[in-house]
């Protein structure tokens, strides 16, 4: 699921969540992962980084258009790791 949240500034933030997988939820069990991010600063290529690399670590064998992008999708997350040493 996708959804577009508008913040009380009138900015955008991207959620992505997945319908299949849940994570511990600290003192009230589990929730659907997801990921949310801002909408400044690429925001919607983050998310999208990380649902890419969600589907390709946790649904191996699913098939979505967005996977297309992968090869993009790992650079970007190196350059993070790079920029980050």
């Amino acid at each position: 699921m996708v959804r577009i949240d508008v913040s009380p500034d009138d900015s955008f933030a991207y959620k992505i969540s997945c319908t299949q997988c849940e994570v511990p939820r600290p003192g009230t069990g589990t929730r659907a992962w997801s990921t949310r991010r801002a909408g400044e600063d690429n925001g919607y290529m983050a998310a999208m980084d990380r649902w890419i690399l969600h589907l390709t670590s946790r649904h191996p064998d699913a098939e979505a258009p967005c996977l297309a992008y992968l090869p993009e999708a790992r650079a970007r997350l190196q350059e993070r790791r790079d920029a980050r040493d």
